[in-house]
């Protein structure tokens, strides 16, 4: 597993919000946001501009639901965010999320909008199992927004907000 140190300095991880059922012969990659996850997205992603919480860098899955709510965080945030889509967060392992991130390396914060498990995987990787089993006991909800921030004195990353709709 990759080992992630500043920068980026803050990482927001983001469960893309509660995606429709697949109609009939639909690809799982072409499910847009439910109803409900468009409200979801919405909220979050203004709760999130509200406290401030705008990454220099936000990559998003490719998949529609992906791309639904990183829109929503896009618009909530001004069209001066760096917004980029990228492939590989589509079915990918926590291993290539991780990656992912690392590769950031000219910037203070960076947003990523993914897929469950492997968000929460990613989230566990950061954080460890017993600090991820007290913040988010129930696991990772659609919609989810989780704050990291580096701890320079402890060397690790510890989360300091947790954004739900």
């Amino acid at each position: 597993m990759a080992v992630i140190t500043p920068p980026p300095s803050r990482i927001y991880l983001l469960r893309h919000a509660e995606a429709a059922w697949a109609a009939p012969g639909q690809r799982d990659f072409d499910r847009p946001l439910s109803e409900n996850g468009y409200a979801e997205a919405e909220l979050v992603a203004n709760e999130a501009a509200d406290k401030d919480y705008r990454p220099d860098l936000l990559l998003s899955s490719t998949a529609a639901r992906c791309r639904d709510t990183a829109d929503a965080v896009h618009r909530a945030m001004g069209s001066t965010l760096d917004l980029r889509f990228v492939d590989e967060l589509y079915n990918a392992s926590p291993d290539i999320y991780l990656e992912i991130i690392d590769a950031q390396q000219g910037i203070n914060s960076v947003m990523l909008v993914g897929h469950n498990p492997t968000i929460e995987q990613t989230l566990e990787a950061l954080i460890g199992h017993e600090a991820l089993s007290q913040a988010l006991p129930t696991g990772f909800p659609t919609a989810g927004l989780v704050v990291l921030d580096y701890d320079r004195k402890a060397a690790r990353w510890r989360l300091v907000d947790f954004v739900i709709d």
